[in-house]
């Protein structure tokens, strides 16, 4: 069974230091492009970065300079650092991957996990 689960979530204070794990398991070939994107409270799920199979990059402007998004083809992993947490970066923070399954590409997304930055 293929799964993507994200990790990594808590409570930490306005100017400290998270790194999400985003990780998918079972029979994949790959992993193509990956998303994180984040839900807060009465707001829309909003893309925060994201990385392609080759590697590149792109960050939403209020998180460029803070958060780093990389991947480890080996670990099946993606991961985002962030740093200078804000209280306003609360929210449930969830990944989103295009999978190689055989010879065909396929959605998943991960349950999600919350960052909760305190003030």
């Amino acid at each position: 069974q293929v799964q993507l689960v994200e990790s990594g979530g808590g409570l930490v204070q306005a100017g400290g230091s998270l790194r999400l794990s985003c990780a998918a398991s079972g029979s994949i070939s790959s992993i193509n492009a990956v998303d994180w994107y984040r839900q807060a409270p009465g707001k829309r799920r909003a893309l925060v970065a994201g990385i392609s199979s080759s590697g590149s990059t792109n960050y939403t402007d209020s998180v460029k300079g803070r958060f780093t998004i990389s991947r480890d083809n080996a670990k099946n992993t993606v991961y985002l650092q962030m740093n200078s947490l804000k209280p306003e970066d609360t929210a449930v923070y969830v990944c989103h991957a295009e999978l190689r399954i055989g010879t065909r590409d396929y959605s998943y997304w991960g349950q999600g996990t919350q960052v909760t930055v305190s003030s």
